[in-house]
This record gives structure tokens, C-alpha cells and sequence, in this order.
């Protein structure tokens, strides 16, 4: 309980750091949009524009409605002033007769008849607009007073379509900025939801690899697995041949004489380093075509993808006991050689499914016959009849 109250009591510096937040920082690392932040308010601002692009539609077709209305209206206006003009003309006719008197009494009617027609569609309007009085409405009427009446609505109905026509435009120019601007929004967002989905893609493309490489490397030194191993052998001997000559590839087994004694005795850690120098030194006395892998604790595997005699292949493997020898002498440990193993196919294994357990057993021979040194397999593992060269 002391040491938990002296730790907490004395904040080190780098705490002090940490417990000063910068407010605006937090702010804004708190309030970082993401991907379906986005999405959200773009989804959003799209609902909001369709809301505002229908309202815009909507007025449009109501103020079409008024101008044709109005439309109406001043037709009836045109032919109540045609009726008007025809009463002048019975007016300024200079005989007194019963026929003039008869025309001119149709004349007044057919104004009267046209006048209520008009007021009829004025009071029908579904806005508010000025009513005509019903004393203009009477064959009886003034005709100055019908004369400006007619002036007057003719010209408030005129201003009414002039306004709506005016206000179509302005909507139409309206609609038209939105939809371009939703253009843009759904563009932008498919482009976002594009490169969400090559992001995510390459993401768990990514992933996918490491998972891969993990699957199929030891995750000490590097070195392809045991799998890997396989894999890559299986694809070197089924590869197509040149001509009637087959792939000659072969597998060193390499397993470290006296490794065990350096673990009990020096640690894992020691070991560890080791095998991660030893790693290194082998891929680097190989070619690059060829593959070296950990196979097992102390135990590693070299394949050759192309030799051409077993001299080349004993060479290598005097290089890769010269490289465990280096290692063991760069660490001081003393310890530690190498047995090596060579399986070959076809020239001393002829079913490339065996190459790694032939040179094992050929490993297994250098054991035993004094180890730190190298062996090819028996060419037993031939079929029988076939000729041998060692």
C-alpha cells in the first residue's frame, strides 16, 4: 500500500505531459469526422436539397396556375372592352332611329353580359385580389366609370402575370442550381463511397498479405516455414522441363550440433540471437533464387532450385557449416557446428515428395558418424536398375 501511494504521489514529467491536454487539440481529435460521419451528412444535405427542390417544383406549378388564370382573366377583360367599343359605336351614330336604339340596348346588354362574366372570374380567384363592384355591373352603368374599371384591372391582372411569370423564372433558375448542386453532392459521394471501398480493399488486401506472410515465415528470423518450404518445392518440381532433361533441384538439411547446450547453459536470449545471426549469414552465402527456411527449433532446410554437379552442392554445404562456425565464433559460445544432409532429384531421390525426409536421413548419418559435417543420401532411394555415379 506504501509503494501504491509513493508511485502515485510523485508524477513524473512525461505524466505532467500527458495530463496537460491541449483543449482545442482533444476538440478536434475527439470530433474528427469519419467515414459514416460523412455519409450522414451528406445523406442529409441530399434529403434537405430533394425537400427544397420539391417545394421549388411545387411553387413553379402554382405560379403557372396564376398565369394562366390571369391569362383568363384578361381575355375576359379584352372581350368586355370589344362589347365597350361596340356600344360607342351605336353611341356615335347620328340618327335617332328605333333601330339604333334597339342595337344600342343590345349593345349596353352584351357590355353588362361580358362585365359579369369578367367579375364572375375576378371574385373566383383563389388569391386576393380587388372585387368589381356590382353597380359597374348594370346595363345602366356609367361608361366612364366601366371605362376605367376596365383600365384598371386590365392593368393590376397584366402586373399579376408579369409577377408570376417573373417568379417562374427565378424559381426554374433555382431548380435548376439545386439539382446541379445535388449533381455534385451524389458525385461526391460516390466517389467518397469509392475510395472508401479501395481504402477498405487495400486495408484487408494488406491484412490478408501479413496474415499470408505469418502463415508462411517463422516469426523469428524471417526465414519461410516449414509450409512454405513445401510449397515452394512442390512448384519448383512441377514446373515444366526444357526438353526431354528434367529439374535438377536438391535439399540441404542443416541441423545445429550443440544448440540445445547453449540454451540450457547461456539462455534463450543467447540462443535466439544465434539463430537469427546464423539466419542471416545462410541466406546470404545462397543464391536468391534458392530458399532457406526454419524448419523446426535448430533444424533448417535449404533448396536448391538448380545445380549441376554435387561438387556445386557440397560446396554449398561447406559454406553452411563454414556459416555456423562464423556465428559461433563471432558470439563466444564454443558450442556450436552443423550436420548437413543432401537429397537430389532425380539423381539420388526420384520422387521429389521424399527429397526432405532422404536428406534428413542423410543428416542423421553425419550424427552419427561424428557430426560438423555434410552427406548425400543413399541412392537407394532410387528405384532399382538406375544407374549411380557416386
Amino acid at each position: 500500500m506504501a509503494t501504491e501511494t509513493g508511485r502515485t504521489s510523485t508524477p513524473t514529467p512525461e505524466r505532467l505531459r500527458i495530463g496537460r491536454a491541449i483543449p482545442g487539440r482533444d476538440l478536434a481529435i475527439r470530433f474528427r469526422p469519419g467515414p459514416a460521419t460523412i455519409a450522414a451528412a451528406s445523406m442529409l444535405c441530399l434529403l434537405i436539397g430533394l425537400l427544397y427542390l420539391a417545394l421549388q417544383i411545387r411553387t413553379i406549378f402554382s405560379d403557372q396556375l396564376k398565369q394562366e388564370y390571369a391569362g383568363l382573366v384578361l381575355d375576359a377583360v379584352e372581350r368586355a372592352e370589344s362589347a365597350r367599343s361596340l356600344v360607342g359605336v351605336w353611341q356615335q351614330l347620328p340618327d335617332a332611329t328605333e333601330a339604333r336604339a334597339v342595337g344600342y340596348r343590345q349593345a349596353r346588354t352584351e357590355l353588362a353580359y361580358r362585365l359579369t362574366s369578367l367579375a364572375a372570374l375576378v371574385n373566383a380567384s383563389p388569391s386576393a385580389v380587388p372585387l368589381l363592384p356590382p353597380s359597374a355591373l348594370t346595363p345602366k352603368a356609367d361608361l366612364r366609370d366601366t371605362d376605367a374599371l376596365l383600365r384598371t384591372v386590365s392593368a393590376y391582372w397584366r402586373a399579376q402575370r408579369d409577377a408570376d411569370s417573373a417568379d417562374v423564372h427565378v424559381r426554374i433558375t433555382h431548380v435548376a442550381r439545386t439539382l446541379i448542386a445535388l449533381a455534385a453532392l451524389l458525385f461526391c459521394m460516390l466517389i467518397t463511397a469509392l475510395g472508401m471501398y479501395a481504402r477498405r480493399h487495400r486495408l484487408l488486401a494488406g491484412q490478408s498479405h501479413e496474415f499470408e506472410h505469418a502463415a508462411l515465415h517463422d516469426p523469428m528470423t524471417g526465414l519461410p516455414n516449414r509450409r512454405k518450404l513445401f510449397a515452394t518445392l512442390e512448384e519448383v518440381a512441377t514446373q515444366p522441363s526444357i526438353g526431354s532433361i528434367p529439374h535438377k533441384i536438391a535439399v540441404l538439411y542443416v541441423d545445429l550440433d550443440g544448440f540445445k547446450q547453449v540454451n540450457d547453459s547461456l539462455g534463450h536470449r543467447v540462443g535466439d540471437e544465434f539463430l537469427i545471426a546464423v539466419s542471416r549469414r545462410f541466406r546470404e552465402s545462397v543464391r536468391k533464387v534458392d530458399v532457406v527456411a526454419r524448419i523446426g527449433g535448430d533444424e533448417f532446410a535449404v533448396l536448391v532450385r538448380e545445380y549441376s554437379t554435387d561438387a556445386e552442392l557440397a560446396e554449398i554445404a561447406r559454406r553452411l557449416i563454414a556459416c555456423v562456425v562464423q556465428t559461433d565464433e563471432q558470439l563466444g559460445i564454443g558450442l556450436v557446428r552443423a550436420s548437413i544432409g543432401i537429397a537430389s532429384f532425380p539423381d539420388l531421390v526420384d520422387d521429389y515428395h521424399r527429397l526432405v525426409a532422404a536428406a534428413d536421413e542423410a543428416m542423421y548419418r553425419v550424427k552419427r558418424s561424428g557430426k560438423n559435417s555434410y552427406a548425400f543420401a543413399d541412392r537407394a532411394n532410387r528405384p532399382s536398375g538406375l544407374p549411380s555415379s557416386l
